[in-house]
Order: structure tokens, then C-alpha cells, then sequence
């Protein structure tokens, strides 16, 4: 019995081709799994199909063959059970962040008291540190302020899958870091299995417990998956001091660098993907 929490199978993106030209393959044959409580972060150059990948998970697109398989069933479709964070925030402009966060939780749990969806909701927001904002409108937040709003929402669903798009891609390297703080101390609450895209090496070396790295497009492969071999709790101060750091960072920038494009170059290759990764403890 296979006991994988999400169970991707020989998922493939294309379209096809104007009047008899072939179809463009975007990515193929993508496998891999994901265990319940883990964060997993993807990294690949623009155009492989990561945004592509992330929207077939969350129901939003449909793959050309493969099949997404998430606790024994077919994902097919949008559900609560999965929620996404996208980079833009995605926030209700009329509503104030408290009430951005409600209007997701009711939705989640039609059946709570309304005081029950206000504790539950004022509880995620002082999680990503928002207190003291919840009546603010987006208008009257910083972008670091919306994105917390709309991580205190996806994370107060509670999805079984939270998919995170560059969330912190718009953020400047300050904020990005104090928010990556923020999440790290609601994931460790909180439990749920994270799959996020990112182009920041450093972040995901922080973030997540596996790395999939992503050959180049078109006809792009997962072709590897990387273990993050550094104990948690994770700091971003002290990270760079493991004696694991600097050979993880350097095999993924090697990648991003120079192998992404040679296997997206060896159509032939023979072995199965991805390759299993991890540096000793």
C-alpha cells in the first residue's frame, strides 16, 4: 500500500502546434511525491513549468497526461482542501484584513459561530505578525503587511496542500526575511504540507525540507530532488554557519548554472527522475 501523502505521475504539459506543427512540450514525465507536514520548494529557470505545475496541483489547470493523486484521490478541479498564495496577494480591497481572513474561514466552516471565526481568524493574523492591523484596509498595508494577510488566510483554512507562487517575490530583501521568519514559526505550529516555487536559493535552503530542482524548458524534466540536510529550528543567521550550507547552496546554483540545460539537452537520457539527493548529516 502506498502511503505518499500527494503521489505526482508522469505529469506533462503542451499545446499544440499551429496548423501541422508539432506540439511544444513545456515540461513531461514529471514524477515525484510529497510526505503529509512536509515543505517542499521548487527552483528552475523561467519557462520550465513551475507556476504551470503549481496551478495543476491546485485544480486550476489541466495536464496533457499524468495524473495528480492526493490521499488516495484524484486532484480534479479547485477544493478547499488545497489552498494557493500567489506573489500578488490576492486581496479583497473592500475588506479589512480581519475580514479577508474571516470571509475564507466561513467559507471553510460554514457551520462555526461567528465568534468561533473571529477567534480563529484574530489567532492566524497575530501568528504572521499583524496585530494591531486586522481593521486596515490592503490600501493602508505595505506589501509585506498583504502578503501576511494572505498567508494568515490560506494558512487559517487550513488546506491539506498549501501552494505558495513566489510569494515573497514583489518584497525587498528586508521584508522578504522578516516574512520568512513569520512562516517558518506558522508552518511549525501549524503542520501543513507546503509546496512553493521560489528563485531564491537561500530561501529555500531555509524553508524546506526538499529541493526540486527543475531542468530548463521547453521539454523540461524534474530532475532532481535535493534533501536539506540542516536540522530545524533554522535561522537565517545561523544557517550559513552549517557545515552543509555551503554544499548544498553550491550543488544548486551548479545546477541552476550549468546542469539544468545539459539535461534538458540529453532527450536520451536513460535514467529515471528525479534524482535522489542528500548530503550526510
Amino acid at each position: 500500500m502506498n502511503t505518499h501523502f500527494l503521489q505526482v505521475q508522469g505529469l506533462k504539459k503542451s499545446y499544440p502546434g499551429p496548423g501541422k506543427s508539432p506540439e511544444t512540450v513545456i515540461f513531461e514525465d514529471a514524477n515525484f511525491n510529497i510526505e503529509k507536514g512536509e515543505f517542499i520548494c521548487v527552483i528552475g529557470h523561467s519557462g520550465c513549468g513551475k507556476s504551470t505545475i503549481l496551478n495543476i496541483l491546485a485544480g486550476l489547470d489541466e495536464a496533457s497526461d499524468g495524473v495528480v493523486i492526493m490521499n488516495e484521490k484524484e486532484v480534479s478541479g479547485p477544493s478547499l482542501d488545497r489552498g494557493v498564495v500567489f506573489q500578488n496577494y490576492s486581496l479583497l480591497p473592500w475588506r479589512t484584513a480581519l475580514q479577508n481572513v474571516t470571509f475564507a474561514v466561513q467559507a471553510r466552516w460554514p457551520e462555526w459561530s461567528k465568534e468561533r471565526i473571529l477567534e480563529h481568524s484574530h489567532r492566524y493574523l497575530d501568528l504572521v505578525g499583524l496585530k494591531g492591523a486586522h481593521d486596515r484596509k490592503p490600501s493602508q498595508l505595505s506589501g509585506g503587511m498583504r502578503q501576511r494577510v494572505s498567508i494568515a488566510r490560506a494558512f487559517a483554512t487550513q488546506p491539506q496542500l498549501l501552494l505558495m507562487d513566489e510569494p515573497f517575490g514583489a518584497l525587498d530583501a528586508l521584508t522578504r526575511g522578516v516574512i520568512q521568519e513569520e512562516l517558518i514559526k506558522i508552518w511549525t505550529e501549524s503542520k501543513q504540507t507546503v509546496f512553493m516555487i521560489t528563485h531564491d536559493v537561500d530561501e529555500a535552503i531555509l524553508l524546506s525540507d526538499r529541493i526540486l530542482l527543475m531542468s530548463n524548458g521547453p521539454k523540461a524534466r524534474i530532475a532532481e530532488s535535493v534533501k536539506v540536510s540542516i536540522p530545524r529550528p533554522r535561522k537565517r543567521t545561523d544557517i550559513i554557519h552549517h557545515d552543509n550550507y555551503y554544499t548544498i547552496r553550491n550543488h544548486l546554483v551548479d545546477f541552476l548554472v550549468n546542469r539544468s540545460k545539459l539535461v534538458s539537452e540529453d532527450e536520451s537520457a536513460k535514467q529515471p527522475y528525479p534524482k535522489e539527493i542528500t548530503f550526510p548529516e
